[in-house]
């Protein structure tokens, strides 16, 4: 990492050079009862990066920052841990803000630059009842890659918008920062706000835009999620249609 290696306070850091992935080494600390809440797991390369879809995330060694946060958010019942996905989407988008226009989230979390991918997260829970108990936070964010694989599709660096090197540690924090603001909001159930600013940002929101489900390629104008997290958009006939993940792509 880039700066001494420290978080401030309520979050700590555990730092390894290389590792699977950040999400299976916060598993393996949370089974041995090491993790406690905020704590942070972060790698200069990772061999098996998962993103969503069953995806793999590949990053160039030392360059991008990889890091899996812990939260325990039992205040949440099952039904509403969406907010999460939102809170953790908006902290990472509004810091990117701070250097450049154009970031927007792309429906579920990925966070966009343009048309073009920057970050993405693989957010995973455990129940306790109905409530959450544990929730992983596994991220990836480009910032001073300069090249990518040509079978990656659309994939951008902070330093290839910017054209300047960045400190991960010091952008790690920033969003950290700012998103304890956002879960101590939901902590007091405070989430309208946090949702009215998660659709504000998404990607194509309020534009009709070709969308492909299960059964056609069809124009669709996203309108809103819902508190489970499902997306609503309204086709070029008028008729509102709603969608869980995997149900339903962005044609690109």
């Amino acid at each position: 990492m880039d700066t001494p290696i420290n978080l401030q306070p309520p979050f700590s850091l555990a730092y390894i050079p290389e590792t699977s992935s950040t999400i299976r080494f916060m598993k393996d600390l949370c089974q041995a009862g090491k993790a406690e809440e905020y704590a942070v797991a972060a790698t200069d390369y990772q061999t098996a990066g998962r993103g969503q879809r069953g995806n793999t995330w590949e990053a160039e060694r030392g360059k991008n920052l990889l890091f899996s946060l812990l939260l325990k958010p039992a205040f949440l019942t099952a039904d509403r841990q969406f907010l999460l996905s939102q809170a953790v989407s908006l902290a990472i988008k509004e810091e990117l803000d701070r250097h450049d226009n154009g970031f927007c989230i792309k429906w579920p979390n990925d966070i966009y630059w343009k048309d073009k991918k920057i970050c993405g997260m693989l957010i995973e829970h455990d129940l306790q009842g109905k409530y959450l108990q544990l929730t992983n936070a596994g991220i990836g964010i480009n910032v001073n890659q300069e090249h990518f694989s040509a079978s990656l599709p659309n994939p951008v660096s902070l330093l290839q918008i910017t054209g300047k090197a960045h400190d991960r540690m010091q952008l790690l924090q920033a969003i950290l920062d700012r998103l304890l603001k956002y879960y101590q909001m939901l902590q007091r159930d405070e989430t309208a706000p946090i949702t009215e600013k998660y659709e504000d940002a998404l990607f194509r929101r309020g534009i009709m835009a070709p969308f492909t489900d299960n059964q056609s390629t069809f124009m669709g104008q996203i309108t809103g999620v819902l508190p489970n997290g499902m997306l609503i958009l309204k086709d070029s006939t008028g008729k509102e249609r709603s969608y869980a993940f995997k149900e339903i792509s962005y044609v690109l």
